[in-house]
């Protein structure tokens, strides 16, 4: 596994490189989300360690929100851990990167995860409840499923 300042960094500076500003940081806890249960879809391990809390407008890193404002997230992985996992990264940059940050933000609202970590809590609290990685695994589960019977469906209609 690797740091997350790691792959937020590379996120961070690929949005930049694709699409020529800055990624908001809303949008950077998100597609970090999606890319930790696209790890697990694709290569069934989480890719980094550092847990997510659950906040009000989806999962967020603490550690992330002080480097984002900080302007330090520069501290990049290496060109073999990019292309070890480069599947991953490119499918969340295909589906979710050019969605906006709210967008983004329902999306993960409908995740098990987050709804686990928040069932004590009322809406408007951010709460300080970590996502299990079971529960985000149960979401990369059910995401498997739903991509797998929807390719059923696709070459039955063809």
């Amino acid at each position: 596994m690797i740091s997350v300042v790691k792959v937020a960094s590379y996120i961070a500076n690929r949005y930049m490189k694709d699409f020529g500003e800055r990624i908001s940081e809303m949008k950077l806890h998100k597609l970090l989300y999606f890319t930790q249960r696209e790890s697990l879809i694709r290569k069934d391990e989480p890719m980094f360690e550092e847990q997510f809390l659950a906040w009000r407008y989806g999962p967020v890193m603490v550690q992330i929100r002080n480097a984002y404002a900080n302007d330090t997230l520069n501290d990049m992985p290496s060109d073999e851990f990019v292309e070890q996992y480069k599947e991953v990264f490119d499918f969340v940059f295909q589906n979710y990167a050019r969605k906006g940050a709210w967008s983004l933000s329902y999306l993960s609202h409908a995740e098990f995860s987050w709804k686990n970590a928040r069932k004590n809590l009322l809406p408007e609290q951010n709460g300080n409840e970590p996502l299990k990685i079971e529960d985000i695994r149960k979401d990369a589960e059910r995401i498997s499923m739903r991509r797998f019977l929807l390719d059923i469906i696709q070459q039955t209609t063809v």
